[in-house]
């Protein structure tokens, strides 16, 4: 993309609702912009990396064999009467109703619905297990919402549903959506440290939540500081095996972690002294194990091999997709603008002209742009007529991982510089090789965005 084509309305001043660090920058860099209280329009910079994080989860939810649909925003209160939520999950849910007089909800959460569309179509053990899930926005009527997309009322979502015929079954799913969580927040550049929490308004007994470690977190988090070594890696894992997903369960979930509203004291005197922590986490998703809750209330039943009707045991896992956004921030940044992982940049490297309409660096930069765009990568050329100081703020704004250089003094030597956003460090190199390096930086890692 050529900067001079693009709509990237980059702001000099912070604007003064912003508190935190992510929010600041998401409007300064143009990604978002204010419709009402924590209501967003995705400009195009923004979009460009939701729709990475979510082609990620699409990646990693099929890889453990999930199966994605798509379920509407607005749902019939009718289906959240029978299972006794309409009433009780408060003011946060926004009633709507229509012409005819029916009673509507934005859907907070999809439980209900998904049920419903298994009560309808799935009658037998045989059927089972099933994992359904969609990417959806969401409503919730936030009191105070604040922070961005860190707090907003509408947010973009992926949440899943497993049924299953006993609870043996049904736990190993929620073992295989850690595992799946574990891959998906490491190809986005994140350590998220699953943590024994409170299931809330969902209800069940078995929840963790994955959180991000980062001073602006709206989670008190008391951890054994051993689990921020834990990496899944490369490593290849079956998902149907009951004894792999419960291996890595166990490794990554043994050690003492847990939001305020479970902490155990007792518990975490018992870690060695120099590895207990305090700090603040935010909350990227998390994953719940209900049993039969709504499917008893709700009929949602099979037969069984011994030809007796049974509820079906049923959890619900999230991530909250938006948010994620505000969460990378807030862990990759400094005083400059964001610092994007590699895997979810949106776009892979900047190519700076340090003089605009000098024939040999115009070339040089168009060769640049179509060498790397011929591989399958995304660059994006600043061809303004702009000083150089304005380009590289920009650039540093918007936090692409990689700068190519080009001006007329290095190209008297064949030569452009490359920068990492990262560390700062820049070296000169030909054209050619500045090419290769980006394109083995990213190999394995293309996430193709809009």
């Amino acid at each position: 993309m050529r900067l001079s084509r693009y709509f990237l309305p980059v702001l000099k001043e912070t604007p003064s609702e912003a508190q935190i660090v992510s929010h600041r920058y998401m409007l300064r860099a143009g990604m978002i912009k204010q419709n009402a209280a924590g209501i967003y329009s995705w400009l195009p910079l923004g979009f460009r990396v939701l729709r990475k994080l979510e082609n990620i989860v699409h990646e990693e939810q099929i890889r453990a064999g999930h199966i994605p649909m798509l379920m509407p925003t607005l749902q019939s209160a009718d289906l959240w009467r029978e299972s006794g939520r309409y009433d009780a999950f408060g003011d946060e849910m926004l009633r709507i109703t229509d012409r005819q007089g029916r009673d509507l909800i934005y859907g907070p959460t999809n439980e209900e619905m998904v049920t419903d569309i298994f009560r309808s179509h799935v009658g037998s053990y045989k059927d089972l297990p099933l994992t359904l899930y969609h990417i959806q926005w969401k409503f919730r009527d936030e009191m105070r919402p604040r922070f961005g997309v860190m707090r907003g009322r509408e947010f973009f979502m992926k949440d899943g549903y497993t049924f299953d015929l006993t609870k043996e079954d049904a736990l190993h799913a929620y073992n295989r959506h850690l595992v799946s969580y574990l891959r998906t927040y490491e190809r986005m550049g994140l350590q998220a440290i699953p943590m024994r929490a409170d299931s809330g308004a969902m209800g069940g007994d078995n929840t963790h939540e994955f959180l991000v470690l980062a001073e602006t977190g709206e989670s008190e988090v008391f951890y054994d500081s051993a689990v921020t070594d834990l990496r899944f890696g490369d490593r290849e894992i079956d998902y149907n095996s009951h004894k792999d997903c419960a291996a890595i369960m166990e490794e990554f979930t043994s050690k003492y972690a847990r939001t305020d509203e479970t902490h155990d004291a007792a518990l975490f005197d018992a870690v060695p002294e120099e590895r207990r922590r305090v700090a603040r986490g935010i909350e990227v998703g998390q994953i719940f194990y209900f049993g039969t809750k709504y499917s008893e209330a709700m009929g949602a039943t099979v037969q069984g091999p011994d030809g007796k009707v049974t509820p079906v045991h049923m959890g619900s896992h999230g991530i909250g997709v938006s948010r994620l956004l505000g969460a990378i921030i807030e862990a990759s940044h400094d005083d400059r603008g964001i610092i994007w992982p590699e895997g979810v940049t949106p776009f892979h490297c900047g190519i700076i002209n340090l003089k605009q309409g000098d024939t040999q660096a115009d070339a040089a930069c168009d060769a640049l742009y179509d060498s790397l765009t011929a591989l399958g990568l995304d660059p994006l050329y600043d061809d303004r007529d702009e000083r150089a100081g304005g380009k590289f703020a920009t650039m540093d704004l918007i936090g692409l991982p990689w700068r190519i250089t080009v001006g007329p003094r290095g190209l008297k030597n064949g030569m452009v510089e490359l920068t990492s956003r990262r560390t700062g460090e820049s070296e000169e190199m030909e054209p050619a090789q500045a090419v290769e390096k980006i394109a083995q930086i990213y190999k394995g890692l293309t996430v193709r965005g809009i």
